[in-house]
């Protein structure tokens, strides 16, 4: 993606707005340590996403711009649509960071092993995330739950710095909001997810360029395995979960690669009645990575967790072993439970509303 346009920190900055004291003093402590280092590497967990690819790369440009050496190295490459944003091919892919660093940030990754990177914790560690269930590692740590995206936590960390709101900047944390909400639909959102959006857009950013990036850059590949995984979708007795598969065969026969379903888990979401979907993905033999989605209060994440898993209300994913079949029934009975305490905690509510109307 070709950046055309400089954005400078000229005139007054906006206010840091949805910002309470308690998060004001978890970044100033990160914003002291920055500003007696030197030489920063930056990771975040493999199999980057765009939360975690904007996020790392907007820090990146904003700690250069202070006048920092960074370096980003991650355990793989971003992925192919997100190869044409600024500083993405120049992440080092590597499993071990060296020593040449004064300090490590670690952007959106629960635990730090997650990253697949070895050798970062020889450094001063500063854990800046936004998922439940944040194991708490590093000498710093800024956990904040109620953040759209890591990028949102990203933007107030470089308006502390006090470095200068660029292009570059403002383009990657545009890119971190836009994936991590699912394209605005995830419940996550908030006023201050806009009022970022807004600064970002009064910084330079094109939307319509960034998201005909992230999703209109398909390969002919794609196209015939998103084709060949979901004719082969499978949907529970209720209709409301669907059960998507993929293995190393089918997308070798598709002429596509596992990166090319980045995206895919979304497309069940638009039926109407579907409510959730669980995505297999084959890692080797009967070792799977399954990926959750979920529309409105479905709580998938508390699904994943039971897996050892993680991530957010709405997007979760895990790691299992087993046959497939009993492993498809499995979550198929756990995310059932799931909308079935949405629905009755919906329930609920509607009748303590009438109950108040009844009485008043």
């Amino acid at each position: 993606m070709m950046m055309t346009k400089e954005a400078g920190a000229g005139g007054a900055r906006p206010e840091r707005l949805g910002v309470g004291p308690q998060a004001v003093s978890e970044v100033q402590p990160i914003v002291d340590a920055i500003s007696v280092r030197r030489r920063f590497v930056l990771s975040s967990h493999s199999r980057p996403d765009g939360d975690s690819i904007g996020s790392q790369l907007a820090l990146a440009y904003a700690l250069r711009a202070l006048g920092k050496e960074v370096e980003v190295v991650n355990a793989d490459p971003a992925p192919g649509p997100l190869m044409t944003f600024p500083g993405a091919p120049d992440i080092r892919i590597a499993a071990n960071v060296g020593d040449d660093f004064d300090a490590a940030i670690i952007l959106e990754c629960s635990d730090l092993a997650r990253t697949g990177v070895t050798g970062l914790d020889q450094f001063f560690v500063i854990n800046i995330d936004h998922h439940p269930g944040n194991s708490g590692y590093g000498q710093l740590r800024w956990f904040d739950p109620s953040a759209a995206a890591c990028g949102e936590m990203v933007f107030e960390l470089v308006r502390a710095l006090g470095a200068p709101l660029t292009l570059e900047v403002a383009t990657h944390i545009y890119l971190a909001i836009l994936t991590d909400t699912g394209s605005f639909h995830y419940s996550s959102i908030s006023p201050r997810t806009f009022d970022i959006c807004r600064q970002v857009l009064e910084a330079g950013v094109n939307p319509v360029t960034v998201a005909r990036s992230v999703y209109d850059s398909n390969n002919m590949g794609r196209l015939k395995l998103f084709g060949a995984v979901l004719s082969a979708m499978q949907l529970d007795s209720n209709g409301r979960i669907a059960i998507v598969y993929l293995d190393h065969e089918m997308a070798r026969a598709a002429g596509g690669t596992y990166e090319d379903t980045e995206g895919l888990i979304n497309l069940p979401l638009t039926v109407k009645e579907i409510q959730a979907v669980v995505f297999f993905k084959q890692i080797e033999g009967e070792q799977f990575r399954v990926s959750m989605r979920s529309k409105g209060e479905i709580d998938i994440g508390a699904v994943a967790k039971e897996f050892a898993g993680g991530g957010h209300k709405n997007a979760a994913g895990c790691s299992v072993t087993g046959a497939i079949d009993a492993l498809q029934k499995l979550f198929i009975e756990k995310v059932g439970r799931a909308i079935q305490v949405e629905l009755e905690t919906r329930d609920s509510e509607l009748d303590t509303r009438h109950s108040k109307l009844e009485t008043s």
